[in-house]
């Protein structure tokens, strides 16, 4: 259905008087197309969010060329003007039943249509609209033959007015520009349009949907991210809204559609619940072996995790708190150890308030997923204890992890001058239309999670994962950094398995183990510390005054003569 957002470019501008009734006459004649429109048509064409746009507002603007009313009467775009009026022109003499003129007119009764598609208020008459659509859609196709490739040749010959701004190859600036442009999400225009375009253009509307077809799939091949995936999806192009809308149905497979990842009988959460030792599951001994691993792993597991309740709980009792208060208490009030009395305090504090918060959060499974939960080391650090990186040629649905022969696969990314703009409005795309788990998203924030510098770009690069084309390594790693924000985070079951068994393998490693024990129990355990520091500071007191009443030196003396 349509949109009746009230936006600023329908709003009167300082120093101009509110029409009243014209605002009338476009509110009375909206109501009476939508009532008279049977068919709902949904939103597709949104404004990018502003927590999105706020980090960099040039990755969602087009800045060379306007497709669709959002920046159309930009005068940054007005350059571009003739070149479109140009392609109308030669859209024209292709036409072989009606003038251009009566294509307009035909176009004019799709009007309620468009608007539906758009997320803002257009404040223009339908016969404006009607028109920007049709120049529009004629530069779109024409910039778009240079792509339609069938059998090794291209579908038509690119004009010579377009040479200098169309190149397959991808050289010239200009060309570069317009190829962001036009998969930015502010810039679209509906895909029905394109399609009755070339309705009037060829014979059969059978024909037409080949063109729009071949044109779209060879426009595919180029800006992909995915060039190396061996089969394509069949994809219904009257389904499709709008040029992002096509690109991103051929890259994001469907969740509901992936088949579900069946695990072992030994669950890796039952082991671990359990305390099945993971070198006796994986372990090709004979059986009775695996049975001796499993009880004693079994019984240091159930008695070590016992021990350390045991110590949590008599360290939290408030005896033992008291007991433990007094060594600080005495070594704040030494001049050296009261000035690190308070940063050990918060430190206790804010680690309780921690462990308290996680109890709660672990507590409540139905909850959206937190920061924490999508945390996974970086490649180098997989790299360290053993992780490969393996290229698919497949989509989002080939990420998987083999914990067996410890290989993480990834499907194999290009990235040049227009993949992260292309990238940023594929995010924005899904995060206004997709109802259900953004799956590009968790994508991005997948390989922002296991790159962190210009090393791990060239792992994944010298591993076939990464085709890098810009300046260099660190350019790659700014760009995946820069993906962090989001709308709000969710759920994709066949990348959380991904990320669950690669953070798993990575923490059973028994180099992370005493990593982590000696950085929690040794390096972080203040309390520990302060005790022993008391203690001992107890013990050389009472020493003193020992010593001062029964002459500990004379002793001393006395036994080192008799030795």
């Amino acid at each position: 259905m349509a949109s009746f957002v009230q936006t600023d470019s329908s709003m009167p501008k300082v120093g101009e008087i509110f029409d009243e009734n014209r605002w009338v006459i476009q509110i009375r004649r909206a109501l009476e197309e939508e009532l008279e429109d049977e068919t709902e048509v949904p939103v597709s064409i949104f404004s990018v969010p502003k927590v999105l746009k706020s980090s960099d507002p040039d990755l969602y603007t087009p800045q060379q060329v306007a497709i669709g009313p959002y920046y159309h009467w930009c005068p940054e775009m007005y350059e571009m003007e003739s070149y479109k009026l140009a392609a109308a022109k030669r859209f024209q003499k292709q036409l072989q039943r009606i003038e251009f003129k009566n294509l307009v007119e035909e176009l004019v009764k799709l009007e309620s249509r468009v608007r539906a598609c758009y997320h803002k208020y257009l404040d223009f008459n339908g016969e404006t609209l009607a028109w920007m659509m049709a120049i529009d859609a004629s530069f779109l196709l024409e910039f778009l033959q240079v792509y339609a490739i069938k059998e090794g040749k291209m579908l038509s010959r690119v004009s010579s007015r377009m040479s200098h701004l169309v190149d397959h190859a991808g050289r010239k600036s200009a060309h570069n520009a317009i190829l962001r442009d036009i998969v930015m999400l502010e810039n679209q225009i509906p895909l029905f349009i394109l399609r009755k375009m070339l309705e009037f253009q060829f014979a059969s509307l059978d024909e037409a949907d080949n063109m729009l077809l071949a044109l779209l799939m060879g426009f595919y091949k180029e800006v992909s991210l995915f060039k190396l995936m061996e089969s394509l999806p069949k994809i219904q192009v009257s389904a499709c809204a709008h040029l992002l809308d096509f690109l991103y149905d051929t890259m994001v497979p469907k969740v509901e559609e992936q088949p579900e990842i069946v695990e072992d009988e030994g669950n890796s959460e039952d082991k671990k619940e359990k305390g099945i030792s993971p070198l006796a599951s994986s372990s090709s001994g004979s059986k009775y072996i695996k049975q001796l691993c499993d009880i004693i792993w079994s019984s240091l597991f159930k008695l070590s995790k016992g021990t350390i309740e045991i110590v949590k709980r008599l360290i939290l009792a408030s005896p033992v708190k008291a007991l433990l208060k007094l060594p600080l208490t005495i070594l704040s009030k030494l001049p050296f150890f009261s000035v690190l009395a308070q940063p050990i305090e918060s430190l206790v504090s804010s680690q309780v308030k921690e462990e308290g918060q996680s109890e709660n959060e672990n507590g409540n499974p139905h909850k959206p997923p937190s920061v924490e939960e999508i945390a996974i080391p970086s490649v180098s650090d997989l790299s360290k204890v053993g992780v490969r990186f393996l290229a698919t040629k497949g989509n989002l649905a080939s990420i998987s992890f083999d914990a067996k022969i410890a290989t993480l696969y990834l499907p194999a990314i290009s990235l040049d001058v227009h993949s992260e703009a292309f990238m940023r409005n594929l995010v924005a795309y899904e995060a206004c239309n997709a109802s259900g788990p953004l799956v590009f998203t968790r994508y991005t924030e997948l390989m922002n999670g296991i790159i962190d510098s210009d090393e791990d770009v060239k792992l994944l690069r010298e591993r076939g994962v990464i085709s890098n084309r810009l300046k260099s390594d660190g350019e790659a790693a700014k760009l995946w950094n820069g993906m962090s924000k989001s709308i709000r985070l969710t759920k994709v079951p066949f990348l959380d398995k991904a990320i669950e068994d690669v953070n798993e393998y990575y923490n059973g490693r028994w180099k992370v183990k005493l990593g982590k024990f000696l950085k929690q129990y040794v390096l972080g355990s203040w309390q520990f510390l302060a005790v022993l520091a008391g203690i001992g500071l107890l013990l050389l007191l009472t020493l003193h005054a020992f010593c001062s009443v029964y002459s500990c030196s004379r002793i001393f003396h006395i036994k080192a003569i008799s030795t």
